[in-house]
């Protein structure tokens, strides 16, 4: 496993993967973080991205130099004990109309009808590459190129929590109320990040997603379950 590192300040470390992004580097860098442990009381938090994870760590337990050499043991055990099972997360989405306004423009640029745009956007599994922008939101990829679009020229000031969307060549989820420019194609009533539970986030990088086209009588009575503590994502292993 080829590194790169480089300093980020006095208390943290950029730790690069000289290899192309792909599903193996992404399943390499999970293993690297999960190797990783908040018992060691000089490693505060590392935060993984697309070909890199950024190790925040006490500059009073480690030294720079210190730290690095743990890495690179850390990268060499992880080599030796990668996994080869993938978690595919369900996500419950109704598309169109208000819930995703998009929907048919965007069918329209693509000379498809609006089916064809949610079967095209509902078949296979997305690979969350990244948690970042806001709390929770993942940045997938996976998306079949017929479907890709351009970012809105215009962004809305206001993209409701939950909203589907599309950018370029990704998909993703908005987990809050923000600002935004994506694509909004539907709705998930899911709620990816959750400062009420225990572990707030309800995806991590390196999970996989897979949407599920519903109707809005099934979207209320997920909301209905999830605000009474009742609901339960769908989970479930695959062997890689």
């Amino acid at each position: 496993m080829s590194m790169t590192f480089h300093p980020l300040g006095e208390a943290a470390v950029k730790v690069s993967f000289n290899e192309a992004v792909s599903p193996s580097l992404n399943k390499m860098i999970k293993a690297f973080c999960m190797n990783l442990s908040l018992k060691d009381q000089g490693i505060i938090e590392w935060v993984p991205a697309y070909d890199s994870v950024t190790v925040y760590y006490d500059p009073w337990v480690y030294t720079y130099q210190q730290l690095t050499e743990l890495l690179k043991k850390k990268a060499l055990e992880t080599e030796q004990q990668q996994s080869n099972s993938k978690t595919i997360v369900t996500i419950p989405t109704l598309y169109g109309s208000e819930y995703g306004p998009d929907l048919t423009n965007l069918a329209k640029s693509k000379k498809m009808n609006t089916d064809d745009v949610i079967s095209l956007h509902t078949n296979g599994d997305y690979l969350v590459n990244m948690i970042g922008f806001l709390p929770g939101f993942p940045y997938l990829s996976g998306l079949d190129e017929q479907i890709a679009m351009p970012r809105l020229k215009e962004p809305r000031q206001t993209v409701p929590r939950g909203s589907v969307g599309i950018a370029g060549s990704q998909t993703g989820i908005y987990p809050l109320e923000s600002p935004g420019g994506w694509n909004l194609i539907g709705r998930t009533p899911l709620r990816l990040y959750d400062l009420e539970k225990e572990n707030p986030f309800l995806l991590e990088q390196g999970d996989y997603l897979h949407f599920r086209s519903i109707s809005e009588q099934e979207y209320k009575r997920i909301e209905d379950e999830i605000e009474k503590g009742t609901y339960k994502p769908e989970r479930r292993e695959e062997t890689l």
